[in-house]
């Protein structure tokens, strides 16, 4: 009888970026948008991002993992895919979940770029004055 593997689906965000991954048992690729993860974010930085909740809870080689991101830039779209790994573990084990909260990846962060406003350069920054 063929044995049936969990298919684990769960979404993060940040900023503008949508990461939705699919997790399921495997020996540790990464996947992202039908690349490998070192050739579409080339920075160690960026890397280390998204392998940092399977670092933590030393289970990198134990999923393959795969990713479709859009939206926003490089730095976003890496932490958008760290959210959805952290919450994917959360979902495969309960007891994932104190470890992940307590270094804060399960948390979205919700700051966005503040929009440009009439009469002023940019969102704050205002046009010079000259007094005389």
């Amino acid at each position: 009888m063929s044995e049936v593997k969990e298919v684990i689906n769960t979404v993060g965000r940040r900023k503008t970026s949508v990461a939705r991954i699919y997790m399921k048992p495997g020996k540790g690729d990464i996947v992202v948008n039908q690349r490998d993860f070192k050739e579409y974010f080339p920075t160690e930085v960026l890397q280390t991002k998204i392998r940092q909740p399977l670092t933590l809870l030393e289970s990198a080689s134990d999923f393959d993992i795969y990713v479709n991101v859009k939206g926003g830039g490089t730095s976003g779209q890496a932490e958008a895919v760290r959210m959805a790994i952290a919450r994917a573990l959360c979902a495969h084990n309960l007891e994932n979940r104190p470890p992940l909260k307590k270094e804060g990846f399960l948390t979205r962060d919700s700051r966005m770029v503040e929009r440009k406003k009439y009469g002023r350069r940019k969102a704050r920054r205002r046009f010079q004055f000259s007094k005389r």
